[in-house]
């Protein structure tokens, strides 16, 4: 009898760890905020047209001349003359004029051509 009550008493003690490990794991993952660089992204749609690198000409861009372009928030490189979404995550672009562009992309370090 003694020694059925100690396996029981195991086998609840180790099961008591385990979900106390899940628990732990699962709320750990819960709060790590998601990293742009990890996002499952395929290679070819960052050559897109709209990903833009080196120099960024926003009057080139702006192909109707309305003074306005359409912006990723999170990918600043990425601009574009119409409305879309960004190739690399997929986000929404953004309608900014072509002065916030420039602030935005000055801001994130990228260079802009001084027109």
């Amino acid at each position: 009898m003694k020694t059925r009550l100690n396996k029981t008493l195991q086998i609840g003690i180790l099961a008591s760890g385990i979900i106390v490990l899940s628990i732990f794991t699962s709320c750990n993952q819960d709060n790590k905020s998601p990293d742009h660089g990890s996002m499952n992204m395929e290679k070819e749609q960052s050559n897109s047209a709209i990903v833009h690198e080196g120099m960024i000409d926003l009057m080139s861009i702006d192909k109707n001349k309305d003074g306005m372009v359409y912006q990723d928030m999170m990918d600043w490189n990425v601009i574009s003359d119409e409305p879309g979404k960004c190739p690399l995550c997929k986000m929404t672009l953004k309608e900014v004029s072509i002065e916030q562009a420039r602030e935005n992309l000055v801001k994130n370090d990228f260079k802009v051509k001084e027109n």
